[in-house]
């Protein structure tokens, strides 16, 4: 489809939420493998919560260096990046990060290196797991290996080349990928990095909806939860990163759903905005078995589990036999305050159900599908991207801790640079 009109906003019932219609007409071509798909419109609701000044990296010249055959001066930038003071064993905080300074040079990097400026950069609830003295998901994905005091914190974003030493990237191209919590990426041979075009879309969606975020939430649910027109379904967690967005698919393909979320705000929203049949919040709930029964009389097919624990029990209890549970993310038990999931194995057996955890990164098959259907959605106005930005490398710890206490809504996303 192509795009006719102009830009437009539409003012959300909440302080500074908002709905973006930027048009587009441009293939994509993202991180995970290329795709092209042309639509209409992108809908994003985009929440700022911090006013941070943009810290603007400082530049040098070496003095005259020379690299290559070209007469070019080599630019070596001072390099601000977040890092732990220590490792982070119980729920985070603030003052167990720190800004450090690095400085890069082309010359320094390994032949075929690009130096990009990052300009958003993703926050997540797993790179705690990392940040741990010891998680058992550290052995199991180079994503989700250990990351000790003072190293680099990877994490997906969005950035443009200020410096090349691969013939296939230019300065000035907007790239996807690996970068890390800083001012500035690079990007060895080997990383997991392509070039983007934006389509039209805000870079911001490239690091959740049309990203890992929105693949997670549409592998979690049809793929994993195998979910079908006319099923009940159940998500935790549901104005966050991924459960927002599963949210809206599962509307999309015919099924009943109904959200938890932390906050009568969060409720309203997912209601309001983003079309949940019904939602609640479950710090009202003084027994999660029978909020859940009160909303599923007729019993859950499918739980999209973000929250593990006492949630995950509840669900499991009030499923219909051959339901699915798909295990996406336990953020109760991450900080080590919560107490285990313990589910009724007896159910399990009787109702047949099946529980499987899962991983973005294994159902890169169905990408293509995915970011068509996704672009389709939000370009169509269909489905609704929201997103929590805060502003400045500086802003990293606090956004990292609104993660477990609940402050955030939507996908959680640093702007480091304008773009």
């Amino acid at each position: 489809m192509n795009c006719f009109g102009r830009p437009k906003t539409v003012t959300l019932h909440q302080p500074n939420l908002h709905l973006l219609h930027p048009p587009f007409d441009s293939p994509l071509l993202l991180f995970c493998r290329p795709h092209t798909h042309r639509s209409s419109a992108t809908n994003t609701a985009v929440l700022g919560k911090q006013s941070i000044s943009l810290i603007e990296p400082r530049k040098q010249q070496s003095g005259g260096k020379e690299r290559g055959e070209g007469s070019k001066m080599e630019v070596i930038m001072t390099n601000r990046i977040v890092v732990t003071k220590t490792h982070i064993d119980g729920a985070p905080k603030e003052t167990d990060f720190e800004v450090k300074s690095q400085v890069l040079a082309q010359s320094a990097q390994p032949a075929g290196s690009v130096i990009v400026k990052n300009l958003y950069v993703s926050v997540d609830p797993y790179q705690l797991n990392r940040m741990k003295s010891d998680s058992s998901s550290q052995s199991y994905s180079f994503l989700a290996a250990g990351i000790g005091p003072g190293e680099e914190i990877d994490c997906y974003g969005v950035g443009k080349v200020v410096d090349s030493g691969n013939p296939e990237f230019q300065e000035g191209d907007l790239v996807a990928g690996l970068l890390t919590w800083g001012e500035y990426s690079v990007l060895k041979p080997g990383s997991m990095f392509r070039k983007l075009d934006a389509m039209g879309f805000p870079l911001s969606n490239h690091i959740g909806a049309l990203a890992f975020s929105g693949l997670t939430a549409y592998a979690g649910l049809f793929e994993v939860g195998k979910a079908k027109k006319g099923d009940r379904v159940f998500v935790s967690t549901a104005s966050g990163s991924v459960g927002h967005l599963v949210g809206q698919f599962a509307k999309l393909h015919g099924c009943y759903v109904v959200g938890s979320a932390g906050s009568k705000a969060k409720v309203e929203l997912l209601k309001e905005k983003l079309g949940f049949d019904d939602a609640f919040n479950y710090k009202d709930a003084t027994d999660l078995r029978a909020t859940l029964k009160k909303y599923f009389p007729d019993g859950i097919d499918v739980y999209f589990d973000n929250v593990g624990g006492e949630m995950l029990e509840a669900a499991i209890d009030n499923m219909n036999a051959f339901g699915r549970v798909a295990v996406c993310g336990v953020i109760s038990e991450y900080t080590g305050t919560g107490r285990r999931a313990a589910p009724n194995m007896v159910d399990v057996i009787y109702k047949r159900l099946t529980i499987r955890g899962f991983l973005a990164n294994d159902f890169m098959s169905v990408f293509p599908e995915f970011i068509s259907k996704a672009c389709e959605h939000m370009g169509s106005g269909k489905m609704v991207s929201i997103e929590d930005i805060s502003i400045g490398l500086d802003s990293i710890p606090s956004a990292f801790v609104d993660l477990f206490t609940g402050g955030n809504v939507g996908k959680k996303i640093v702007q480091i640079a304008q773009e």
